[in-house]
């Protein structure tokens, strides 16, 4: 009997808004045991970044490298509340993280921040999450979010509800594997593999 190879792990993108609500433990439970790639969101860290650029009033190119290295401090964060999820940063780590089903916590500085993306606050995590999904090739992407999606509403309809930023529905028309978006209590669920029932 041969033994069945590693499926390719999800990427979860975990909205920073979920830092510090209750939910947060289970959802990187879920993660965990589910073996996905969580791209944390900015949260507080890049709240701060927000602040600081209106008092400061450096420009968005500065803003956009600082919002990522939020991202950044959250992972760090995130990796010392749930160990099970480790961090990866290196490109073939991050690679091998999805395509051998292994997972983990994507600190998003080495990669993101030569990213080709418009450097303003119209790309958010939710936007790098999408290009990671497609410069790995990833089959799922999931986002994480503290209020539901509109049923049926898509990438756009998500993007005019305000669940995601501008440029998102721009990578999504892009990417070939399946989008969702969900509130945390429906994460276990949503990462529960389609396969299992094959």
């Amino acid at each position: 009997m041969h033994e069945r190879a590693s499926a390719p792990s999800p990427i979860v993108k975990l909205g920073g808004s979920l830092l510090g609500a209750p939910t947060l433990r289970a959802a990187l439970d879920a993660c965990a045991a589910a073996r996905a790639l969580v791209v944390p969101g900015g949260g507080p860290f890049a709240d701060a970044v927000r602040r600081a650029q209106s008092g400061f009033g450096f420009d968005d190119r500065a803003a956009h490298g600082m919002a990522i290295l939020a991202m950044e401090q959250t992972a760090f964060a995130l990796a010392s509340l749930c160990p099970a999820l480790p961090l990866s940063s290196e490109p073939d780590d991050v690679a091998g993280a999805v395509r051998d089903g292994h997972g983990g916590l994507w600190a998003p500085s080495r990669l993101a921040l030569a990213a080709d993306v418009p450097a303003s606050w119209d790309v958010t995590s939710d936007s790098l999450a999408l290009w990671l999904a497609l410069r790995l090739g990833a089959e799922r992407l999931v986002l994480v979010k503290s209020a539901p999606a509109p049923a049926e509403a898509g990438p756009r309809g998500w993007a005019e509800a305000g669940l995601v930023d501008p440029y998102f529905p721009t990578l999504a028309a892009r990417f070939s594997g399946e989008i969702v978006c969900v509130e945390a209590a429906g994460l276990a669920a949503a990462l529960r593999p389609a396969r299992a029932a094959a």
